[in-house]
């Protein structure tokens, strides 16, 4: 049988994730709240076991095929299953292999019930009787409805899992018995103290498999924080940081377009010849570089990842970039990969849905994480300051 942990001791967490986005967002609250967190590439949390500290495994299963993602989500969930807290993320927008991914998660894990929250109020992302809505509009109406890899067909969580009791804040306070009684619950949260309530709710943890975004997880941190903290790993300062852009997210390349309106930025498309970019950047001054996949909309494409990748690798072997923020989950994944690192080893979140950390590796240089939808049209201008100058953001 499993330890039931006080809700003030809790240790050990994993983090089941669809991409190395949302396993970085999923993760980095707790270390915000005094755990050590990790973040493992596609293939690596296989050879961790739940211990001590949160453990964030990127199962890489959003852009494979459904039958593939639901034998790596069971597997994991399995293998975790002895965690204080398990997480099972999903995208706030809805995207990937949504429900079949709970059920396998739920089928491997063995715990009593699942507890569905996937509102992200921080960035616009409510749960309103059911129905995901970004800033007020239902997700299927929205630019997701686009995305090249996952296009978004329905908000409805109810269709998307019709086994599920939808419950409302107001009905929270019945989550005990309704545990005890096995089954899945949709929860509504409009506010991140819709989240806390739904938290606070639940007397043992250890009996629920959490599914939910960045705004969930940021509930959990908050309740199971770890006294005393854990010290984050040194961070060191980055002189000259590349950004790299796979995402095609209309938020991302406005973010985009605003850095390659400064001068003092050198930019440039791996889409045609990363060679080529590469050489491009090289010979730029600027004190931030930008190398990113091409503007107009395309099939998701590992050419298009591997041609970013390559430029990454070119210039970070040859010293001439010491710190990266990476947008896009896939992209982040090849970039990593391709310079052999394991992971990220997180320090903090500076904004919501940020991850910031350490590569896991050589070069130990400083990494920020962010989601292809996520942040306002200056996101990436900020995050380049915090890696040239560190401190908070602002």
């Amino acid at each position: 049988m499993r330890r039931v942990p006080p809700a003030d001791s809790v240790t050990s967490v994993a983090v089941l994730a669809d991409d190395l986005t949302s396993a970085g967002d999923g993760a980095a609250p707790f270390r915000g709240t005094g755990h050590r967190a990790r973040v493992l590439l596609p293939g690596l949390g296989a050879h961790v076991a739940a211990r001590d500290g949160v453990v964030a495994v990127d199962l890489g299963s959003r852009l494979l095929d459904e039958a593939t993602a639901v034998a790596l989500t069971w597997r994991a969930a399995g293998a975790f299953a002895g965690a204080d807290l398990l997480i099972k993320t999903v995208d706030s927008t809805l995207r990937g292999h949504v429900a079949a991914e709970i059920r396998a998660a739920h089928s491997g894990s063995g715990r009593q019930a699942v507890v569905v929250a996937p509102a992200f109020p921080a960035e616009g992302r409510t749960t309103v009787h059911g129905i995901q809505h970004v800033q007020g509009v239902p997700v299927h109406e929205t630019a997701f409805a686009y995305d090249p890899a996952h296009p978004v067909r329905t908000s409805d969580l109810a269709r998307l899992l019709p086994e599920a009791e939808l419950l409302e804040p107001e009905r929270f306070g019945k989550l005990p018995e309704l545990i005890a009684g096995g089954g899945v619950f949709v929860c509504s949260a409009a506010t991140d103290a819709d989240l806390g309530l739904l938290v606070s709710s639940v007397p043992r943890p250890d009996d629920v498999l959490w599914v939910g975004s960045p705004g969930l997880a940021a509930a959990l941190a908050a309740r199971h924080s770890r006294d005393p903290a854990v010290p984050a790993v040194e961070l060191p300062s980055s002189r000259r940081p590349l950004v790299v852009v796979g995402s095609a997210h209309p938020a991302t390349r406005r973010q985009l377009d605003r850095l390659r309106t400064r001068g003092d930025v050198g930019t440039a498309d791996a889409g045609d010849d990363p060679a080529a970019a590469a050489e491009v950047l090289r010979r730029s001054t600027a004190p931030v570089l930008a190398v990113h996949t091409p503007d107009a909309r395309r099939t998701a494409s590992d050419a298009l990842t591997g041609d970013v990748a390559a430029v990454v690798r070119a210039l970070t072997e040859d010293g001439l970039v010491d710190g990266l923020v990476l947008t896009g989950g896939e992209t982040a994944v090849t970039a990593l990969e391709a310079l052999g690192a394991a992971g990220v080893d997180l320090v903090d979140e500076p904004e919501p849905g940020v991850a910031r950390g350490v590569l896991l590796g050589r070069p130990r240089i400083p990494v920020l994480i962010k989601a292809g939808g996520f942040g306002d049209d200056g996101t990436l201008e900020r995050l380049c300051r915090l890696l040239t100058e560190g401190g908070p953001v602002s």
